[in-house]
């Protein structure tokens, strides 16, 4: 198991944070490697909710169905995927911290094939950059709109 953690404080409420990284249908306006959401459930939020996120990675698009698996608002959203041989575990915690909160973006990605166990040390690197520029993404867009 690979676990990758990225954290920052954003100077916006714990309401508009949460907004932001759990209904996804805002995706593409707080990331800007989202192209486009397509729900794949009638249901848009909560748990249960099952999405396809179709994503830039280089000159490529790369769509992935994702699921919410854990929603408590405004303070923690779980989404999970199943892609590529490996079980991707994503946890956004949110911690209120006076005027704005701390967002923590905890990854586990979990191999269960061998050549997704060979290549997960390997991209690491490419996998904390991304997340560092979703996180970024989010606390431009949140601090942008509380202005």
């Amino acid at each position: 198991m690979t676990r990758i953690a990225v954290q920052r404080t954003i100077q916006a409420s714990p309401d508009r944070v949460f907004r932001a990284v759990a209904y996804v249908e805002g995706l593409p306006e707080s990331n800007p490697d989202v192209l486009r959401i397509e729900f794949l459930t009638e249901q848009k939020s909560g748990v249960g909710t099952r999405f396809r996120e179709t994503r830039a990675m280089g000159k490529k698009e790369v769509q992935t169905d994702l699921e919410i698996t854990e929603w408590s608002e405004p303070l923690k959203a779980r989404m999970v995927t199943d892609q590529g041989g490996t079980v991707w575990d994503t946890e956004f915690r949110i911690v209120p911290q006076g005027d704005g909160c701390e967002l923590t973006i905890d990854m586990d990605a979990r191999p269960h094939k061998l050549g997704a166990k060979v290549m997960l040390p390997l991209i690491r690197g490419m996998i904390t950059k991304g997340m560092n520029k979703h996180i970024d993404g989010l606390v431009e867009h949140c601090e942008a709109a509380e202005r």
